[in-house]
């Protein structure tokens, strides 16, 4: 059951509507079928692993926080931590390994039957291990009690908004928001949905419309040179973050439908300096996870300063592995590694340096050089994009009548294609100062409510119709 569908739409509206009316002490368990049956829709086998997850943790929780010796604790964390991390490695790598030996076999080079299965990822698989897995490390190190009820502790881990791409939550965090008496709000109601809208308007008027574009491209990069190629990788940029930050919106909107606050997993991060700052306002939730989980327990900074750097370059390789297990996301991982590498050498920490505006568009360059590694389909396809990115530019007209002929587009029509982008920066630009919503909540009924149905025409007029398609990080 994907966020923009219409089953989505009618399965929220009576979840919505009956948990206001099921008592407190049972909303939890409301809520937690709910949560199954949204999961359970996409695919059977899905509910089966999520609960066995759910029992597993829940169960060595409580014996970490029973344990009496630290050798107790660490087998007892080992337990739970081992199995999720090798089925999460089963998964990211089972595919690739497939591909790569049915590529020998039509080389020749092994001489057995093309293996035709295909190992089927479970989606949000990633981000509830995760969040598990976050869980029984706070436990361990004291940091949260382990949770009794096993009904509250499955919702924590189950809950449906945040279930296929977070926000990544902590269990000191959301554990109290589910036992707590919640009413029916109107401004939590009306602020959530307003959000939600906005989150609808970056993935089906920006994120979708964009990826007709970079898809057709990308997915044939042999038959296209030069400006296009910029183009195209500056439209990724934009679609990965409208893709997936409005998934977010869609998430932290709904949950404050039912009172839930969500932490924040997007700050304006194109508005970045520098590629620190970037990592500190992009998937918030699961860049803070790397770096108390994987970063910190490597040692940190707290270390020489040979291994500080090594920290940050290993920290940023799990984090493209986790992204997929193929050449070209370990090297995408690995190049960021380098910048913060390059961007701590630089600018060593409790050292104060002035911000100069030049940095923001080199840091977006860089950015955008780094997501050619992420789209490409393999490094072969990715080394073609980076060699051709300047073919004929020695003649600007020539140059640009190409990228045209390559989009299939028009000048009006390339450039009627960034005015949703122009308005997306302006929000970003807006909400570093303040709550952009909260602010056009507050003002007169005329203003604002032209504003709120001008947003939904356009979502309604503008967004590709058809099948609903996807939310990128699903397959993470």
């Amino acid at each position: 059951m994907l966020f923009n569908s219409i089953s989505f739409g009618v399965f929220l509206v009576i979840v919505f509507l009956l948990y206001y009316i099921v008592p407190h002490k049972y909303r939890w368990g409301f809520l937690l079928l709910a949560s199954y049956a949204f999961y359970m829709n996409l695919h059977l086998w899905y509910g089966i692993l999520l609960f066995l997850t759910t029992l597993l943790t829940y169960g060595l929780a409580i014996s970490l926080e029973n344990a009496h010796s630290s050798g107790q604790k660490k087998r007892a964390l080992l337990l739970g931590i081992l199995p999720l991390v090798l089925i999460l490695v089963f998964f990211k790598t089972a595919n690739p390994v497939i591909q790569r030996m049915n590529a020998l076999i039509a080389e020749g080079r092994l001489s057995i039957q093309p293996i035709t299965m295909t190992i089927l990822l479970p989606a949000g698989v990633s981000f509830y291990f995760f969040q598990s897995m976050g869980y029984l490390i706070d436990v361990y190190r004291g940091k949260t009690k382990a949770e009794r009820h096993f009904g509250y502790y499955a919702l924590f881990v189950s809950f449906f908004p945040q279930l296929l791409s977070g926000p990544i939550g902590r269990a000191g965090e959301l554990l109290p928001q589910y036992k707590k008496k919640r009413r029916f709000h109107y401004n939590n109601v009306t602020y959530g949905l307003k959000l939600m809208a906005w989150g609808y308007f970056k993935k089906l008027v920006i994120a979708d419309v964009f990826a007709i574009t970079v898809n057709k491209l990308y997915n044939n990069v042999y038959s296209y040179v030069g400006l296009a190629f910029i183009v195209v990788t500056v439209m990724f940029a934009v679609e990965i973050y409208c893709d997936f930050s409005g998934y977010s919106d869609i998430a932290i909107g709904c949950a404050k439908l039912f009172g839930i606050d969500l932490m924040t997993n997007f700050k304006s991060p194109y508005f970045s300096f520098s590629i620190k700052e970037f990592w500190s306002r992009w998937h918030i939730s699961l860049s803070s996870w790397f770096r108390d989980y994987v970063y910190i327990p490597l040692g940190g900074n707290r270390v020489p300063k040979w291994r500080h750097l090594l920290n940050l370059l290993l920290t940023f390789l799990v984090s493209g592995f986790w992204h997929g297990s193929t050449l070209t996301f370990l090297l995408w991982g690995g190049i960021h590694g380098l910048l913060q590498i390059i961007e701590t050498i630089i600018y060593p920490k409790g050292k104060a340096h002035k911000k100069h505006f030049w940095q923001l568009p080199l840091t977006f360059i860089v950015l955008c050089f780094t997501w050619i590694f992420f789209r490409a389909n393999n490094i072969k396809d990715a080394m073609w994009v980076i060699s051709r990115l300047f073919w004929d530019a020695s003649r600007p007209l020539n140059y640009l009548k190409t990228a045209l002929i390559c989009l299939d587009m028009s000048y009006l029509q390339l450039g009627l294609m960034w005015v949703p982008v122009l308005v997306l920066a302006v929000y970003d630009l807006l909400s570093l100062k303040f709550d952009v919503i909260k602010a056009v909540s507050r003002q007169k009924c005329f203003i604002r409510w032209p504003i709120y149905v001008l947003l939904l025409v356009v979502i309604a007029l503008f967004s590709p119709k058809g099948i609903a398609t996807e939310f990128i990080y699903f397959q993470f």
